[in-house]
């Protein structure tokens, strides 16, 4: 991205942004993912700030960030979503909070950067119809097939993020207990559990394996059987795992184009819809707040207005 300043890669606000990664790094122990996430969007904050040292930010500047943050185009042209400015924005707040509080600078308020008013979320799920033929769309006499359908039951079993999903081994799944131990975002570890179905589909797609490399899900696997552990270059990339899911879908004829993050709204619904509680849901999906999961109720709401329909209020 071009730099409204020329020596914005050198400037005082450039070295903030470099000591807050390293910071995020070392101190937090943030992960490799989280820190390139904090590092792409504070240099979209190097490319939009119209002062080159942190210590300079005003309610004035801040409010020309947000102007451009509105005014920004992404390559294809396109404006950023409501949601993602917010994100940029919350990650400028957490820049802030860091000089405030580790380097003792007298920096702008973080906790005055208002995000901007979002609507409620809307959260995409399958329908039961859907989900069974999306689930039955791989083909298990392959193993390809029985790989791709131990991925999707996985899903919709735990709720997994795609890169939790990725990120398992073998070791981690425990069939006799039905858990697997994730480490989720903030290095959060935290325990999922395996449905039946999901149990059966692992257990096929294993026993069709004939290698020993580490990964749980990995690509080329008659290659791989030539391979020796740990086999770390044949773990499914992220973008194979999304096509998979994509695939299927396609396969089956879902016309709502869901993505793997779409098993993990219909996984959060379904146990909510079967009268779970939220905070249970919460615990399940690793959400740091429950507002998080909150975005789920409103799926349920139809629900709710038939058991008070039902349950409460005279006869007439």
């Amino acid at each position: 991205m071009s730099s409204h300043s020329p020596t914005a890669a050198s400037s005082p606000l450039a070295s903030a942004i470099k000591r807050y990664l390293a910071f995020l790094q070392s101190e937090e122990n943030k992960s490799v993912l989280t820190v390139t996430n904090y590092r792409q969007s504070l240099d979209l904050l190097l490319t939009l700030s119209p002062v080159s040292d942190a210590a300079k930010f005003s309610k004035e500047s801040v409010r020309t960030c947000k102007q451009r943050l509105h005014e920004f185009r992404t390559k294809q042209g396109k404006e950023l979503a409501l949601r993602t400015k917010n994100h940029h924005l919350t990650i400028l707040r957490a820049f802030l909070r860091y000089l405030l509080q580790e380097e003792e600078l007298n920096v702008y308020p973080p906790d005055r950067i208002k995000r901007f008013k979002e609507e409620q979320r809307k959260v995409k799920v399958l329908s039961k119809e859907e989900l069974d033929r999306l689930l039955a769309a791989p083909d298990r006499s392959k193993r390809e097939g029985k790989r791709d359908r131990a991925i999707l039951e996985l899903f919709f079993s735990t709720g997994l993020r795609l890169a939790e999903l990725r990120s398992l081994n073998r070791k981690d799944l425990n069939f006799n207990t039905r858990e697997i131990s994730v480490r989720g975002k903030r290095n959060k570890l935290r325990v999922v559990f395996l449905s039946d179905a999901a149990v059966v589909s692992l257990t096929e797609y294993l026993d069709a394996r004939l290698d020993h490399l580490h990964p749980l899900f990995i690509r080329n696997l008659q290659k791989a059987t030539h391979e020796l552990p740990p086999g770390e270059n044949f773990r499914l990339s992220r973008i194979s795992i999304y096509g998979i899911v994509k695939k299927y879908a396609r396969a089956a004829g879902i016309v709502t184009d869901p993505s793997p993050h779409t098993l993990r709204h219909s996984f959060a619904t379904d146990l909510l819809r079967s009268g779970a509680d939220l905070r249970s849901v919460q615990e399940l999906l690793g959400h740091k707040d429950l507002s998080t999961t909150q975005i789920y109720t409103h799926v349920t709401n139809p629900q709710l207005k038939e058991v008070h329909r039902k349950f409460h209020g005279r006869s007439m």
